[in-house]
């Protein structure tokens, strides 16, 4: 049974509880311990990168800590708990590379983001130092001659007030 056990018990503590059921039944718990850094997955999600970044959803993260419970005849579980040990063991350890593996991505990414935003700003002052032609080139056929053409506003004032 520990050796089943023995690739989770590296890397969380367990809890293990024995019930005893109705008619002979017995309840086997295998429960993981929940981590401080279990948590601390999105972390690195600043408010600043949350549109650009998706998180690890909280139910990937509880996940972690889901129990594995075998009940049955006491000889039923004598016989399954190696195998399902073995099959829980593996799924969790699995979940937990997927799990690093998307925070060590999303570190990743957030390090990309600072670097591209880093220097942005230097690429933004580089051409907004250089003259723009297209705006500085007023060509007289749009410029209208000012003439009687008033405003809106001067059209306002200087409407002549009509009464009946």
């Amino acid at each position: 049974m520990f050796s089943e056990l023995m690739p989770l018990i590296e890397r969380r503590a367990i809890t293990i509880t024995v019930a005893a059921l109705n008619e002979g039944r017995i309840r086997v718990n295998v429960v993981p311990m929940a981590l401080a850094e279990d948590s601390k997955v999105n972390d690195r999600i600043g408010y600043s990168t949350k549109d650009k970044i998706a998180q690890v959803p909280e139910s990937a993260i509880h996940a972690l800590t889901t129990p594995l419970s075998l009940t049955g005849a006491p000889d039923e579980i004598d016989a399954q708990m190696a195998q399902q040990l073995k099959a829980y063991v593996d799924s969790h350890v699995a979940l937990q590379k997927s799990v690093e593996r998307a925070k060590q991505e999303i570190a990743d990414a957030v390090k990309a983001i600072e670097e591209r935003d880093k220097n942005r700003p230097k690429a933004k002052t580089a051409t907004a130092t250089k003259p723009d032609n297209k705006s500085s080139d007023v060509k007289s056929e749009d410029v209208k001659p000012a003439g009687d053409n008033l405003s809106l506003f001067d059209a306002k004032t200087a409407a002549p007030a009509t009464a009946s």
